[in-house]
């Protein structure tokens, strides 16, 4: 489990939290965003299971919320065995696109 840029996986070494002018050194993406917040909750209300956090429009934007907390977990990435790839490749053979 480590801390990283929610768009390509490269790792987070600094022992501090992201502040919102810090981006990816890879992909510059910013890090400071809601997708790599340990409160991030697609399910949630406003996307987000911290309640007293103010709701934020742009998940993927450096933003100042005063509860981010960066997440620790395994990057996913962009695999051959995605479920959206799996299903795109379900698709094109029950149409015959293979």
């Amino acid at each position: 489990m480590t801390t990283h840029c929610h768009a390509c996986g490269k790792d987070w070494t600094s022992s501090r939290q992201p502040g919102r002018g810090d981006s990816c050194n890879q992909c510059r993406a910013d890090l400071r965003v809601c997708l790599n917040c340990k409160h991030f909750d697609k399910t949630a209300a406003y996307q987000c299971r911290e309640r007293r956090a103010d709701p934020v429009q742009e998940k993927t934007s450096a933003n100042f919320c005063e509860y981010f907390e960066f997440v620790r977990r395994v990057f996913a990435g962009k695999t051959g065995n995605s479920r959206e790839e799996s299903a795109r490749a379900a698709l094109r053979s029950l149409l015959g696109d293979d």
